[in-house]
């Protein structure tokens, strides 16, 4: 049996950049250096008027190509999360496999899944390439999130930013290259990350586009992402270490024998608090948010990036990669990188 292996990362951020600077020249009552002092967050990337989740992911795929590890005729399957599709029928797999070129005999399928998205993904390409349906996979991330907050929201707009990632995927004979996997999900905490309207249960109206402020100042409209704070957090606290501590008993191995540990990079307070939590050494817990943000399904292909290029993670290292959001959702799982 085939095992599953990540041969390369790469990334796309669009180019406007909201700084902690432009939020208190916009909403100089919001005190946004405080509040990126708790985030972590000094920039986020914003995508362009017109500029959608997948035109962020294709350019990331063709940084990809540029790299000359991958051909595209090579491709046999094309994964794309993404919660910010381009339309509701098609798929935007299938645009993106015809915009990059890549041969009608591959395989493209769109899964609607956010921050744990990218490690549900990589277990999808584990699965595909375990039963030999595909042995060249190309894992996308794409979000556009900016366009679900509204401007006076500051709860969520000093805290998400959009990005797209391309992660190309190999066959592999090599043992002990990704997996074992843990999986969770708890869909009474919906509500708590949702955008209410705008799908068939709640179809946009006049009245959804009303924006209500609440007691924290936060102004949104059902149109808009709505984020319960103390909720996340609770679900967060509960869910991810025992996560943590379901993938080390699955996987036979002790905490010290994992080299680095990259979780969905939601913000610097629940980062903290979730290293301390489990338990992890600061030097193995990895975080790189500060000029992105929390950028959703690609925030761990991202993070993995960035720290290869600081040279905070060298080859054959066992990482542990753990997503947990919007859902509520959560998975985490062992890569040998």
């Amino acid at each position: 049996m085939k095992n599953a292996r990540i041969v390369a990362i790469e990334y796309h951020l669009p180019g406007e950049i909201l700084d902690t600077a432009r939020l208190s020249a916009e909403h100089p009552g919001w005190n946004a250096d405080k509040l990126d002092q708790a985030s972590g967050i000094r920039q986020r990337r914003i995508a362009a008027a017109g500029e959608c989740a997948s035109d962020l992911a294709v350019a990331a795929a063709e940084k990809l190509f540029a790299t000359g590890l991958l051909h595209r005729e090579e491709v046999d399957f094309l994964l794309f999360c993404t919660q910010s599709p381009d339309f509701l029928v098609p798929t935007t797999a299938c645009l993106i496999q015809h915009r990059l070129g890549l041969p009608s005999s591959c395989g493209a399928v769109d899964y609607s899944l956010g921050h744990s998205g990218y490690v549900y993904g990589l277990g999808l390409a584990a699965g595909l390439i375990a039963s030999g349906q595909a042995n060249t996979l190309l894992l996308l991330t794409g979000e556009t999130y900016s366009r679900y907050i509204h401007p006076e929201d500051k709860s969520s707009r000093v805290i998400f930013g959009d990005a797209g990632t391309a992660t190309l995927i190999r066959a592999t004979d090599e043992a002990g290259t990704m997996g074992p996997f843990v999986y969770g999900t708890d869909g009474s905490g919906a509500e708590n990350i949702m955008v209410p309207a705008g799908g068939a249960r709640l179809p946009r109206t006049q009245a959804t586009a009303l924006a209500q402020t609440d007691e924290n100042g936060n102004t949104r409209s059902e149109n808009d992402l709505r984020m319960k704070g103390a909720e996340v957090f609770s679900f967060t606290l509960a869910a991810v270490p025992a996560s943590v501590q379901q993938l080390l008993e699955r996987a036979g191995c002790e905490m010290s024998e994992i080299d680095a540990f990259v979780f969905h990079q939601s913000n610097r307070y629940i980062l903290e608090h979730l290293r301390k939590k489990c338990g992890i050494p600061r030097e193995k817990f990895l975080v790189a948010l500060e000029e992105c943000g929390n950028t959703v399904s690609n925030s761990i292909p991202l993070a993995l990036k960035l720290c290869r290029e600081r040279g905070q993670l060298m080859p054959d290292q066992l990482l542990a990669l753990v997503g947990y959001g919007a859902g509520f959702s959560w998975g985490a799982a062992l890569v040998r990188w």
